[in-house]
């Protein structure tokens, strides 16, 4: 199983999103030294504990820093974007960081309503009131691969390089996006609830199925898993150190807004109603965190119900060494 991060630039209370962005790109140099296949980073609009918004720029900086690990974005919102806009930000990083360039693909609305509004996902036409948010990711998706193979009515600059295979497409998916990445011949990236669905086994032989190969880059289905990974000495530290990215997500759910990063001490001194207890708890139960063994074994068992071909660990904690060297103890792991 290939090991890959997904870093989403969370913030932390106090401290600045400038300061996320920063230890991003530290963060992506240590997993390359560390043996890491790809470094992803994540694109969230007006997010208060995200401060990636623009996956191409900050990609750009991590280009910079490292040499040999693949770059990658997980993902590019599609309807938030023109396919040749994003076919141009990618081409460009392919032209500078030539062979490493990747691009994860979703589709997920913006976090709230005033953001979706900033996005225009309610706008409507002039002629009809369509919204222009319908839904096109499988025409949209199949018109950027145009402008990376280089076969679209017009070429996006700078131009792809013919003699390389196209940069990769990378479909995140649910249940339709599953659908979608078979028909196109895309692979698929699978993190949060879907994996814990009863159906989840269906869906994948789906997939493998229902594969149509496109090009000799994709010409099998692939099957990525993106979820929270934590190790440290013990089982107790680990589910600690999962704690605030916990607890964030709880207060989300609560508040409707998504929090930066508290130090477990700071959590620990707050009141917890029964209802965000149990969110936590669940959340908790849900990540994968303990020590190396404890790991091991979970990993091992997504695997086989997943048959998944690549780990995309999104971890996330207050502590960023202590996130350093749990990112430095799965890959010795799954060395």
């Amino acid at each position: 199983m290939k090991l890959s991060l997904l870093d989403r630039s969370r913030t932390r209370a106090g401290e600045t999103d400038g300061a996320a962005l920063r230890h991003s790109v530290d963060r992506a140099v240590a997993a390359e030294a560390a043996g890491y296949h790809r470094f992803w980073v994540a694109e969230h609009h007006a997010v208060p504990g995200i401060a990636s918004g623009a996956p191409g720029v900050l990609l750009a900086a991590v280009g910079a820093a490292t040499s040999t690990i693949r770059l990658g974005s997980g993902g590019v919102m599609l309807p938030h974007h023109q396919p040749l806009v994003v076919a141009e930000q990618f081409l460009m990083l392919e032209a500078l960081y030539a062979g490493r360039v990747d691009v994860g693909l979703g589709r997920s609305p913006a976090f709230t309503a005033p953001v979706r509004a900033a996005m225009r996902e309610d706008s409507v036409d002039s002629l009809g009131g369509v919204s222009l948010g319908a839904d096109s990711f499988e025409a949209d998706l199949a018109e950027l691969r145009s402008y990376f193979d280089g076969t679209a009515a017009v070429t996006a600059r700078p131009a792809a390089d013919t003699s390389r295979e196209p940069i990769p497409m990378f479909v995140l998916a649910t249940g339709k996006g599953i659908e979608v990445a078979a028909r196109g011949g895309f692979p698929v990236v699978l993190g949060g609830p879907v994996l814990d669905r009863p159906g989840l086994a269906d869906l994948l032989s789906a997939y493998r199925r229902d594969f149509r190969p496109h090009a000799a880059a994709m010409d099998a289905p692939r099957v990525t898993v993106s979820l929270d990974v934590t190790i440290a000495g013990t089982d107790a530290e680990a589910r600690e150190l999962a704690l605030p990215e916990a607890w964030a997500m709880a207060r989300a759910r609560q508040s409707g807004s998504f929090p930066a990063l508290e130090s477990i001490a700071a959590i620990r001194d707050r009141h917890w109603s029964r209802q965000v207890t149990e969110r936590v708890e669940r959340s908790l139960d849900r990540a994968v965190a303990g020590t190396a063994g404890t790991v091991r074994r979970r990993l091992e068992e997504i695997a086989e119900r997943t048959g998944a071909e690549e780990l995309l660990a999104s971890t996330s904690t207050f502590d960023r060494e202590a996130l350093l060297a749990s990112d430095r103890e799965l890959a010795r792991l799954l060395s």
